[in-house]
């Protein structure tokens, strides 16, 4: 593992950027959660060269992801804590080189891109940004290649769930911060939002149907991702599941909010997470069913499409 200052260093980083997915992560086996605190680290480290208000210019910021892209594929030395213990995991546990590639292209993207007009265009930037992630989860969690084979529809679904959600909670911050639309167009021209909208805070019926629209959406990909939390390690599932229940706790948040994530974005309080965490607990220590759980504690209903995927065992990747 990566030496001991080295996984603090990461531990507080998440610590300080990741509330959610900390509390869930604490709950994951010592040999997976040394290895989470140093994904997330890596990813909130690429992922700051892009999410600043005072950003530099994009020539600078592409030299520096390209400068974390050569230390994580371990084509150039580095003494930041983060990068190394990052490569020394990659060795360890044999992190593909195509998923670090994918992931820093990623946050290249987000220099120069910022409206998506379609969701495969938006799928595609999750590709990076979001599935690579869940697959170099599947890695650290000590999966092997056939397993983390007949896992990987379910876990791109769910990483997109969570990153979706994240999108859905953040619009008003994303807008104003960094001048970037993770909606579709599609979705904003079918409900007739303008864009102004978004700027100027204004919470049209149109607004909240294209929330509601894109909720949905969110919801299909969680229900094709909670059903394969049983393919995972034994010791792992309850930790995703948390993290499951907790990212989707802020559809009930926004929609309790009449949809309206323009004035302000909705926060998970710690209240909250700590009553998430104890009712998860409790009907895991009943069921020992993920799926059944996740839909037992969380907003996310349970549907036709999910009832369907539970009962034959088959994934069905929703439209």
């Amino acid at each position: 593992m990566p030496a001991s200052q080295h996984i603090d260093t990461s531990k507080q980083i998440h610590k300080r950027t990741g509330r959610t997915f900390y509390l869930a992560t604490r709950l994951l086996p010592e040999r997976v959660r040394h290895a989470t605190y140093v994904l997330y680290a890596f990813f909130r480290v690429a992922d700051e060269v892009v999410d600043r208000t005072d950003a530099p210019d994009p020539e600078t910021q592409r030299a520096e992801l390209e400068r974390i892209r050569a230390a994580a594929l371990g084509e150039r030395d580095t003494d930041d804590p983060v990068l190394s213990a990052f490569r020394d995991l990659a060795d360890r546990r044999g992190i593909a080189d195509a998923e670090i590639d994918v992931f820093v292209d990623a946050m290249v993207q987000d220099i120069d891109k910022a409206r998506y007009g379609t969701y495969a265009d938006l799928a595609g930037y999750m590709r990076g940004s979001s599935v690579a992630v869940a697959n170099m989860m599947m890695v650290a969690m000590g999966m092997g290649a056939e397993e983390r084979a007949e896992a990987r529809p379910h876990a791109k679904a769910l990483a997109e769930a969570f990153q979706l959600t994240n999108f859905l909670r953040d619009v008003r911050e994303d807008i104003h911060d960094y001048g970037r639309v993770y909606l579709p167009q599609e979705t904003l021209e079918r409900y007739g939002v303008d864009e102004r909208d978004l700027r100027e805070a204004t919470v049209t019926e149109g607004f909240a149907a294209a929330m509601r629209h894109e909720l949905d959406r969110t919801e299909r990909r969680y229900r094709e991702g909670v059903a394969g939390i049983r393919m995972l390690p034994e010791d792992c599932q309850f930790g995703v599941l948390l993290a499951a229940v907790l990212y989707a706790e802020h559809h009930r948040l926004v929609a309790d909010r009449g949809y309206d994530v323009l004035t302000e974005t909705p926060q998970l309080g710690r209240l909250r997470r700590g009553y998430l965490l104890v009712r998860t607990w409790l009907h895991w220590r009943r069921h020992r069913d993920p799926a059944a759980v996740f839909y037992a504690v969380s907003p996310v209903s349970r549907g036709e499409e999910s009832e369907s995927s539970h009962a034959d065992g088959v994934s069905h990747q929703p439209a």
